[in-house]
């Protein structure tokens, strides 16, 4: 009973979809995996943005300027 009921309720919610915005509706062709590609190439620009950041941060001359500057803030007199 539910399977059908799913049925007929995807088909009426898909007819609706075409009538309210008609041919681009139906579009759904060969690009239809574009957007999860590009979140993918993003999602592996932001991991490689991060593995350098990462370097950067945990390299000598920085940790140290990290260090003295918590050193500093936590030797302030108020």
């Amino acid at each position: 009973m539910g399977g059908k009921f799913m049925e007929r309720s995807l088909r009426a919610l898909r007819r609706a979809w075409v009538a309210r915005f008609g041919r681009r509706a139906r579009c759904w062709g060969p690009d239809r995996g574009m957007t999860t590609s590009e979140y993918a190439v993003g999602t592996i620009a932001a991991c490689a943005f991060a593995a350098v950041l990462y370097k950067v941060v945990t390299s000598g001359a920085v940790l140290s300027a990290l260090q003295s500057l918590i050193k500093d803030a936590l030797g302030a007199k108020f």
